[in-house]
């Protein structure tokens, strides 16, 4: 039996997580370190970054190495009429990052479900996220939106794709004055105009926003998305997770990619998402399937910042031994000490960084 509190924060999610999503019926995926490049460069956007580190086979051929998981899933599922590819993982993926701009070893837990989606799989996905995040620490929020709600309004608006593209930039980054500058720019109507400015701090409780969101959607394609979001609320309120989840229009993904709910999950003492997601039927579509999906990925490498509380030894006890003590007595020893709970380390001299909070000598002269 593994005690999960000797594990680091990463280490423990990963154990709990797998049991989590087998729970749901999901199965192991597991992929190689490379991938053939094409598949990456047909998605370019689609990339968290769109630096891929690439080198050529013996064969000649493109490889790269991974920097993601979903597309590499999508390319071993088929379309079967009623069925779903309900898969998990546990990988590392190779990515610039934002922070050093250098690439960087990511370590990412996640699920993905392709096939037949419905209500219920959406709902499904949005609890497990909720339940991951909880896995890891009860403080958190997730914030969720829709892509199918801000592309009918946007559309309504204007038909450039330069303008949503823009649009949907400002509206993630909550830039009231340049959104307001955008549609001025491109001759926007005063109405359209407050209702994609609306967007900008749309931000609250799913009772809260909701009957904001009903003022906005006004056509029949909205109200049907809407009428989308809003079964997902009635579903999430039953749930012990009602609370910790809210509304919230600057998550916001590729239009070309994403056609449903997105959302994204903060813990707190991280000031960045650590898990995000979303149903990405166009992605599908545009790979040549007819397939729905929805997924989302937990950035494991950021749990290490959560402040944890730090050991102040290395071990409990560190046991001293020459070539005067047997082998025997040693063992007696460690047994003894490892059956109480204890942490032993047995050395011939004590290392310089070591720090134990007992000694116990063996040496028959007590040095």
């Amino acid at each position: 039996m593994i005690d999960t509190r000797l594990l680091k924060n990463e280490e423990r999610a990963i154990f709990t997580l797998r049991a989590l999503y087998n729970k749901y019926g999901y199965l192991p995926f597991k992929m190689s370190k490379f991938e053939e490049y094409d598949i990456y460069v047909r998605n370019k956007d689609f990339l968290v970054s769109d630096s891929v580190i690439t080198f050529n086979d013996t064969n000649g051929k493109l490889l790269a190495l991974k920097p993601d998981v979903t597309l590499s899933i999508i390319k071993n599922t088929t379309d079967k009429a009623g069925c779903k590819d309900k898969v998990y993982y546990n990988e590392n993926v190779y990515r610039v990052s934002p922070k050093t701009h250098q690439f960087k070893e990511i370590m990412q837990t996640g699920l993905e479900c392709i096939g037949d989606i419905d209500e219920y799989d959406v709902f499904e996905a949005v609890y497990l996220a909720s339940k991951s995040l909880d896995t890891v620490s009860p403080d958190f929020v997730l914030d969720i939106s829709h892509m199918g709600i801000i592309s009918a309004i946007l559309d309504e608006a204007c038909d450039s794709l330069c303008f949503k593209k823009e649009a949907l930039r400002l509206i993630a980054e909550r830039n009231i004055h340049e959104t307001e500058a955008l549609c001025r720019e491109f001759g926007i109507d005063e109405e359209s105009k407050n209702a994609i400015c609306s967007f900008v701090n749309m931000y609250g409780t799913v009772d809260a926003v909701l009957p904001e969101l009903d003022k906005l959607c006004v056509s029949e394609r909205a109200k049907k998305e809407l009428g989308d979001l809003r079964s997902l609320c009635a579903l999430i309120s039953k749930t012990e997770y009602k609370n910790n989840i809210h509304i919230d229009f600057s998550v916001l993904n590729d239009m070309s990619y994403y056609n449903g709910i997105v959302f994204k999950g903060f813990l707190k003492g991280i000031p960045e998402g650590v898990l995000s997601g979303g149903r990405y039927d166009k992605l599908i579509e545009r790979m040549g399937r007819k397939s729905g999906a929805i997924g989302f990925a937990l950035y494991l490498d950021l749990l290490e910042e959560l402040n944890t509380e730090k050991r102040l030894y290395d071990v409990d006890t560190l046991i001293i031994y020459d070539d005067t003590v047997g082998a025997d007595k040693i063992a007696d020893t460690v047994a003894e000490l490892t059956k109480n709970g204890l942490r032993v380390s047995c050395q011939k001299a004590i290392p310089e960084k070591l720090r134990y909070k007992e000694k116990v000598n063996l040496c028959k002269e007590g040095r």
